[in-house]
C-alpha cells in the first residue's frame, strides 16, 4: 500500500499528489448500510466511495468529468477519476496505460518546441506524461484551457532523476488504481514559485523533451498543472466533500463535491470550525499529549498517524502499511490552529480482517502508520462536511488556504 504525499508549502513545492491505496480488497468484522447524501445545485457533482476501476480499492473516492479539446465541441466523458484534496490538478490515465482517456488533446510545447514533460512525484511512486491543455466540465461548472497530466509510460523516455527516485512508476491501470486524479487541494499549481526557479533551486518536476532526451525546464505559475476549480469561472474558492455516516463498513456510499465555499445557499460554512495552514500547508493535531503536523486527505484511503511505538498498535504482518490492533480501538485526537480547536474520535480495526473478503470497500475503521505526522484521510470525512479553501481566495471565514470541518 502507498501512503500519501502532500506540499508542505507553495515555496518548497513539495509536490502533492493523492495517496493511490489499492487494497486486496475486503469486509468489516460488521456491515452496515450507510445512507446517501445528495446535495443538488449546478455545482454540485456525485461522488461515489468504491472499490474503483480495478475492482481492488479500498476507501477510494471517485467522480466522473468530461474533457474536452480546448474550444471545441470534441469531448470524453472519464469516470473513475480519484477525488484528492491532498493534491492539485487534473491527472489522467492515458489508454496506453489501461485509463479510460483516448482522446488527443495538445501538448504543452517549450521554447525551443520539444513537448513539456512532468515526472509528478508521490512518496511511493510517480507519475510521467506530458502535460496537455483541455476544457473541463465538472456538474454545472467549466475550466477553460486548462494544463493537464496524462499519466503515459509511452512518453519519450523517463528521466534518470525520476527512475531513480526510490520509488515505482504508478502510470498503469493496476498500479494506479483509478483512471486518473482530480487534486482539489488547498493550493492553485501543483508547484507553486520554485517551479519558476533555474538551477539547483528548481525541484525538477517539468521537463522539456525533445526525441528521446528530456532536460529540467523552468516552467511559469501559469504553464504549471492547475487546481481546476481554481479556474471556474465562479465558486471557484474552494469545495465542500460531504459523505455519509459509516458504522463499519458497506459495499459502496455515495455523497456530494459541492464547489464553492459561501458562494451559494448550498456550500455555507455554517458552524463549521475553521483551521487555517501555515507556512508548510499544515495544522496541527495533538495526540496523547504531544503535538503533531497534519493535513486533510481525502486521497489517503485511512487515517496514516505515528508509529507502532507511539500508537500501541500493532502493524499487519503481511502489510505493514496498516495497523492490526487485536481488538477494536478507540482513540481520540484534537485539531488545533488559529486559536481554534476540535475533538475527533475515531476506531481503528484490524486491516486484516477488514480486508478478509471482497465484499466491502467501505471502511470507517481503517487506520495505518505515518511517522511523525498525521494524515486524516478518507474515513476522517464520513458523517463530516469537510470544507478544503484555496489559497489566496476570498470566503466568508477569510481567505485560503484552510480546512473546516
Amino acid at each position: 500500500m502507498k501512503l500519501p504525499s502532500h506540499r508542505f508549502s507553495c515555496l518548497a513545492c513539495i509536490l502533492a499528489i493523492a495517496a493511490v491505496c489499492v487494497s486486496c480488497g475486503g469486509t468489516s468484522h460488521t456491515s452496515t448500510t450507510a445512507s446517501t447524501i445528495t446535495a443538488s445545485g449546478t455545482n454540485v457533482q456525485t461522488i461515489t466511495v468504491n472499490s474503483g476501476p480495478a475492482g481492488n480499492y479500498a476507501n477510494g473516492l471517485f467522480t466522473s468529468l468530461t474533457v474536452c479539446v480546448p474550444s471545441s465541441s470534441t469531448c470524453q466523458t472519464v469516470n473513475n477519476v480519484l477525488v484528492d484534496t491532498g493534491s492539485y490538478g487534473l491527472r489522467l490515465l492515458s489508454s496506453a496505460g489501461g485509463g479510460a482517456l483516448t482522446l488527443s488533446l495538445p501538448q504543452q510545447k517549450s521554447g525551443s518546441g520539444g513537448s513539456i514533460g512532468e515526472c509528478a512525484g508521490f512518496v511511493s511512486g510517480y507519475t510521467w506524461g506530458p502535460v496537455v491543455s483541455a476544457d473541463i466540465s465538472i456538474a454545472g461548472e467549466r475550466a477553460s484551457n486548462v494544463p493537464v497530466q496524462v499519466i503515459d509510460p509511452t512518453f519519450n523516455t523517463v528521466p534518470s532523476a525520476c527512475q531513480n527516485s526510490g520509488v515505482p512508476e504508478n502510470d498503469t491501470l493496476q498500479t494506479l488504481g483509478a483512471n486518473g486524479i482530480l487534486g482539489v487541494g488547498p493550493y492553485v499549481q501543483d508547484c507553486g514559485g520554485a517551479c519558476e526557479q533555474g538551477g539547483a533551486q528548481n525541484p525538477g518536476l517539468y521537463y522539456a523533451c525533445a526525441s528521446s532526451n528530456c532536460q529540467v525546464t523552468i516552467e511559469t505559475l501559469a504553464q504549471q498543472v492547475q487546481n481546476p476549480v481554481a479556474m471556474f469561472a465562479s465558486d471557484n474558492n474552494g469545495v465542500v466533500i460531504e459523505l455519509p455516516s459509516v458504522s463499519g463498513s458497506a459495499p459502496t456510499v455515495s455523497g456530494s463535491m459541492v464547489f464553492g465555499i459561501g458562494t451559494q445557499s448550498n456550500n455555507s460554512l455554517g458552524s463549521a470550525i475553521v483551521f487555517p495552514l501555515d507556512s508548510s500547508g499544515e495544522f496541527n493535531t495533538t495526540y496523547k499529549g504531544q503535538s503533531y503536523a497534519a493535513f486533510v486527505d481525502s486521497g489517503s484511503n485511512a487515517i496514516f498517524f505515528l508509529n507502532q511505538t507511539t500508537t500501541g498498535m500493532p502493524v499487519c504482518s503481511d502489510n505493514s502499511g496498516f495497523y492490526c490492533p487485536g481488538s477494536q480501538m478507540s482513540e481520540s485526537a484534537t485539531t488545533t490552529s488559529g486559536g481554534t480547536s476540535s475533538k475527533v474520535s475515531f476506531s481503528v480495526v484490524s486491516a486484516d480482517s477488514l480486508f478478509a473478503n471482497r465484499v466491502n470497500y467501505v471502511f470507517s475503521t481503517l487506520a495505518g502508520p505515518n511517522p511523525g505526522i498525521f494524515d486524516w484521510g478518507l474515513p476522517f470525512f464520513y458523517g463530516r462536511n469537510v470544507y478544503t479553501a484555496i489559497e489566496a481566495r476570498s470566503t466568508p471565514a477569510g481567505a485560503g488556504p484552510f480546512w473546516a470541518y
